[in-house]
């Protein structure tokens, strides 16, 4: 069995986002915008907002 571990977290604080507490997906954490979190909807927005720009330039590709 394994578990992952934020290389960022020390002691429960995130060294990249200014030694706040470590809340994974928070904004500045490296996992903002590229996973989903079930904990909370906030957390998804920015992937949300990536995903609806792919797929805007998507449709103006499929259009030309």
């Amino acid at each position: 069995m394994s578990s992952w571990g934020c290389p960022h977290e020390v002691k429960g604080l995130c060294t990249k986002v200014n030694d706040l507490v470590c809340n994974p997906g928070m904004k500045g954490c490296e996992l903002a915008g590229r996973y989903i979190f079930t904990s909370s909807e906030d957390k998804n927005k920015r992937l949300r907002e990536k995903q609806a720009r792919a797929a805007g330039e998507q449709e103006g590709i499929e259009d030309v």
